[in-house]
């Protein structure tokens, strides 16, 4: 089996390294310093499980790599549309693309034989078509990470907690393809289990980033800090009881209570959210996955969500300000 990596970031170098080490053959598409420094020494994984060196093959071209049998996404959602070029070459007529991206997919009403949304685009993750354009749905393999990784420095990987991958179809088939994953990633020490309904697992995640990403950029505020706030707490429970109800309208059902989702991101104590520290990169948000998408759809069902549109604004704006658009011919 071939998995193409592209975007060998902190969650696809550790991916990588771990697929790698269970004897899968894998190719590390990276960029600058991380690809040289994987290149001379190999990914370095730093864990509380254990360190480990693996030495996957590391290029920053596409072409080298070839038609491959997955093609793992760890990109930012928001570079998916415009990310066809690199992604060409790794496509043969049966590769999936297996997106382990944060909040509501691109995909999210294909399959859904019978639902009432079924086929149904969002736009907030797939304006005008431009990501089905580039990944294909018949393609698609859907990922929620359960997992957090930093690269602590060129070609080191600090792996902080977690290593669960839910896996799913689209259609909630128990697919060939899917449990051949799943196997190779369990052969490299992670979890990897294949759900027949992804879309609750979406939910249960996307609870915890619809409310702590955005309110995190605007106060840069660690997880511990928002929850120990009281206010800021409770605005948080809102958030989070808002996106219950907009995902129970669309037809998930996910089973966890506000106050023990809260719980578990104190247990995660000072960390920064990838938005903050996107902010602090001076990187654009991914803020269309995590909350514009939550807010389209509730206003597909009908559900009332003045703390998500509200909190959607003031980060939509904070996106803009802080990487404002270069005027047309400047330099």
């Amino acid at each position: 089996m071939k998995v193409a990596v592209l975007g060998a970031g902190a969650i696809g170098a550790y991916v990588g390294a771990a697929l790698h080490r269970g004897g899968t053959e894998v190719h590390l598409i990276a960029r600058r310093a991380h690809l040289a420094a994987m290149r001379e020494h190999g990914v370095r994984v730093l864990s509380p499980r254990g360190d480990f060196t693996a030495h996957p093959h590391v290029t920053d071209d596409p072409g080298e790599v070839g038609e491959a049998d997955f093609v793992f996404l760890g990109l930012k959602a928001n570079s998916y549309a415009s990310c066809g070029p690199l992604l060409a070459p790794l496509l043969g007529p049966e590769t999936a693309i297996v997106a382990a991206q944060n909040g509501i997919p691109w995909w999210y009403f294909h399959g859904l034989t019978g639902h009432p949304l079924e086929g149904r685009r969002i736009e907030a993750v797939d304006p005008g078509g431009s990501v089905t354009a580039v990944l294909q749905l018949r393609r698609a393999i859907g990922c929620v990470v359960y997992c957090s990784t930093v690269v602590e420095e060129p070609g080191v990987i600090r792996h902080l907690e977690g290593t669960r991958f839910s896996l799913g179809e689209p259609g909630g088939e128990i697919s060939a393809r899917c449990k051949v994953l799943s196997a190779a990633m369990i052969a490299g020490g992670l979890k990897a289990p294949v759900e027949a309904d992804l879309r609750n697992d979406i939910w249960v995640k996307l609870m915890g980033n619809v409310a702590f990403n955005p309110l995190s950029a605007l106060t840069r505020a660690t997880m511990a800090q928002m929850c120990e706030h009281e206010d800021t707490r409770a605005l948080v429970a809102t958030m989070m009881t808002e996106t219950l109800a907009v995902a129970r309208a669309a037809g998930a059902d996910p089973r966890i209570s506000v106050e023990k989702r809260i719980d578990g991101a104190w247990r995660v104590g000072h960390h920064k959210t990838s938005m903050l520290q996107d902010l602090e990169a001076g990187k654009p948000l991914e803020i269309d996955a995590i909350i514009g998408a939550v807010v389209e759809l509730a206003g597909l069902t009908g559900v009332p969500a003045p703390a998500l549109r509200h909190v959607h604004a003031l980060v939509s704006l904070l996106d803009r300000t802080s990487n404002p658009p270069v005027p047309a011919g400047a330099h």
